[in-house]
């Protein structure tokens, strides 16, 4: 069983919610990274999405954006991206690490190459945005041979079709983005979300996690009561930024934020659970 797997497993045993921030790996500087990892992880984190810099990360809004340009103003690249996971798997073997971005760094590695290393780095999924499940082919079989999941993304206007495909080649979770737009945009609908996650359900037997829109704690919560996995990342590479001056004072915001999340899903979803209103 994957680490993933783990996860997911022992959180649905505790009747709880995996709450997954992302961070882009080297912002604001690739320095403090692995701390703010760590601090994510005290504050209540089961899961770590870790962006990958992209000089195009077209599905990200302005504030993933701008945390791309920070860390490639450092020049972090793949290879030290997967340095940066090593060094945190020196004080946590147990939290899932699930890789983030673009397919052009896995194709300029090479995808043998990237594998091979993502594992022996400590990494446990990929979810590559511009990869369509169906065109995944040999990165696929490689991920396969070094036991990583691929995580693949679900959207409200994926049709039954798509997401028969994309279930039939996900390991791990897969991820639907709750709205129509880019990371940061727009407020999202629960109840719609809901309706959706029906459906994802009906065809599909891995975790779902919502991401898209999720902006504070009261989201977050909202999103506990139907989802398996709440995916929080505008609001998180958000508070990075505000304290990017002084990187060395990120990691105490950080952890408050992950807290303050961790308590309303778990209070949401104990009291949705006594009402039988639960829908996870």
């Amino acid at each position: 069983m994957s680490r993933i797997a783990e996860c997911f497993e022992a959180l649905r045993a505790q009747g709880r919610t995996a709450l997954v921030p992302y961070i882009t790996a080297g912002d604001p500087e690739p320095g403090v990274t692995v701390e703010l990892m760590h601090a994510l992880v005290e504050g209540g984190a089961d899961l770590i999405e870790l962006g990958v810099p992209f000089s195009d990360p077209m599905a990200d809004g302005p504030v993933i954006q701008a945390a791309c340009e920070r860390a490639l103003q450092h020049h972090v690249g793949l290879r030290q991206v997967l340095d940066l996971v090593g060094a945190f798997r020196k004080r946590d073997a147990r939290t899932p690490v699930v890789l983030m971005g673009y397919l052009n760094p896995l194709e300029a590695m090479g995808y043998g190459a990237f594998a091979s290393a993502a594992r022996a780095a400590g990494v446990d999924g990929v979810l590559i945005v511009d990869l369509p499940p169906e065109e995944g082919g040999e990165l696929l079989r490689l991920l396969d041979e070094e036991a990583l999941d691929p995580i693949f993304l679900l959207s409200p206007t994926s049709t039954e079709a798509r997401i028969d495909s994309v279930c039939a080649r996900a390991r791990g979770y897969v991820y639907y983005v709750s709205l129509k737009g880019v990371t940061g945009a727009d407020t999202l609908n629960v109840s719609q979300v809901a309706e959706r996650l029906g459906l994802i359900r009906a065809r599909c037997t891995l975790p779902v996690g919502v991401g898209f829109g999720i902006k504070d704690a009261s989201t977050a919560a909202q999103v506990a009561q139907v989802a398996d996995a709440v995916i929080v990342g505008s609001a998180v590479v958000r508070l990075v930024e505000t304290h990017a001056d002084q990187p060395q004072s990120i990691a105490e915001p950080l952890r408050a934020l992950m807290q303050s999340m961790r308590e309303a899903m778990d209070g949401a979803v104990q009291a949705s659970d006594l009402l039988g209103e639960s829908n996870r």
